[in-house]
């Protein structure tokens, strides 16, 4: 059986849609199992070990726009698809599956695309199944009768090999970085209120450092460069050795490179979701988002938060002082950083 999954788009997402892909596979061990993922993000499905073939698909708001996206669901007919599993909830993941002329496609009957689906299931309501998100895949399969019922306990897990393990101590090399590392990601896509202060990034990443004797790398996207190199700077002059590859690295650099860190210290971003699937001890700072939904799995993540009385709000930006996240000292994040390395 060729039996394709048209994945999330947002890296957060493919990452907790890992534990669903693994179940599949185990499933269904004797399938041809292809992910139909985004160019995006689809290099993290490739280094997943938990598919055969991995088909890049291109953005509608890339060059081209919906033309180039309906091109390339119709040349997908030459696979001959025997089934399709649609993870998002979008219209227009459920019609590249019917462009692909998949007759048996499966998914949860939403955006109005039931028509679009041989097998369309209804969606959880709340309170149905555990909260956070990686068993909203989960509970897809099961409510497809493809497995018997939810796991108690759904890790993300990314099975990188050696050679990509390596490929990221190459990376980290390349710039200075050896021995020990530490890494901190400051950044998060589209919401400035999830963003714990730079300075106290700067003093926790100092005080991490000092205490684990490890140098710095400082991970973001190209559009959080300017944050990460002025981080940089700052724990430069302070005799922190210290280098941003915000901006410098592709995805699969990325990941390859942050699996090799000891610890990282992070907002709610797709680059925790990767970390922690990755096996690497994660400290995970909240404030206005939901981390029982959202946030890092596993006895080898921590999060920090401050419950005040607005949180969570899940704004953008904070309309007020912030106190969700200024209540959140460095020197607690560091002191929690430190002592995960250590259990690990």
């Amino acid at each position: 059986m060729k039996l394709a999954v048209r994945a999330p788009n947002w890296l957060g997402d493919t990452v907790m849609s890992l534990p669903a892909l693994e179940a599949l596979r185990r499933a269904e061990p004797s399938a041809h199992l292809v992910v139909l993922a985004r160019a995006s993000v689809a290099d993290l499905y490739r280094l997943s070990g938990w598919c055969d073939e991995v088909v890049a698909l291109p953005s509608p708001k890339g060059e081209g726009g919906w033309k180039t996206v309906w091109r390339a669901a119709w040349a997908l007919r030459s696979h001959r698809f025997d089934t399709g599993i649609v993870l998002p909830n979008s219209f227009e993941s459920a019609l590249t599956l019917r462009l692909a002329g998949i007759r048996d496609s499966r998914g949860y009957a939403r955006d109005g695309r039931r028509i679009l689906l041989r097998h369309a299931v209804n969606p959880p309501q709340e309170g149905e199944i555990p909260r956070h998100e990686v068993f909203y895949y989960l509970e897809l399969l099961r409510r497809l009768g493809i497995i018997p019922a939810l796991p108690q306990h759904a890790i993300p897990r990314l099975q990188l090999s050696e050679v990509s393990r390596e490929r990221g101590r190459e990376v980290l090399a390349q710039v200075g970085l050896d021995g020990r590392v530490i890494a901190i990601a400051p950044g998060s896509a589209n919401s400035r209120a999830k963003q714990w202060a730079p300075d106290r990034f700067v003093a926790a990443a100092r005080e991490t450092a000092d205490r684990l004797n490890a140098a710095v790398a400082i991970f973001g996207t190209p559009q959080e460069r300017e944050l990460a190199e002025g981080i940089e700077a700052k724990l430069a002059a302070q005799g922190v050795r210290a280098r941003s590859l915000a901006g410098k690295t592709s995805l699969r650099d990325f990941i390859c490179a942050i699996a090799n860190v000891s610890v990282l210290i992070t907002n709610d971003s797709g680059g925790m979701h990767v970390a922690y699937a990755a096996g690497v001890p994660t400290v995970a700072i909240f404030g206005p988002t939901i981390p029982e939904a959202t946030g890092p799995l596993g006895s080898h993540t921590r999060i920090v938060r401050e419950p005040v009385e607005c949180s969570p709000c899940m704004l953008k930006d904070c309309p007020i002082d912030h106190r969700c996240m200024t209540a959140i000292s460095p020197e607690r994040v560091a002191r929690v950083a430190s002592e995960l390395v250590q259990l690990q």
